[in-house]
């Protein structure tokens, strides 16, 4: 990351869609601000780590575990970035 150029940002796909277990918010936290010794936090992006129907026939996810996933998402965003 520390190569990465001028302005560029860089997300972060820190959440699996793969599986229904939330992540420990704290453990993906640690991972941001660890990404944040290469780059600022400014630069940093936080997503899942791809489509919750990445392929043909989708993942094991209810409906109910999606939206937790991208709750998860929304909840440390707003906690590291503000």
């Amino acid at each position: 990351m520390a190569s990465v150029s001028g302005e560029k940002k860089v997300v972060l796909g820190l959440v699996t869609t793969k599986r229904p277990e939330l992540e420990s918010k704290d453990a993906v936290i640690a991972r941001i601000h660890e990404a944040a010794k290469y780059l600022p936090l400014d630069r940093l992006c936080l997503s899942p780590q791809c489509g919750f129907a990445s392929c043909e026939i989708g993942n094991k996810l209810t409906e109910a575990q999606q939206w937790a996933k991208l709750a998860l998402v929304k909840e440390i965003a707003e906690e590291v970035w503000g």
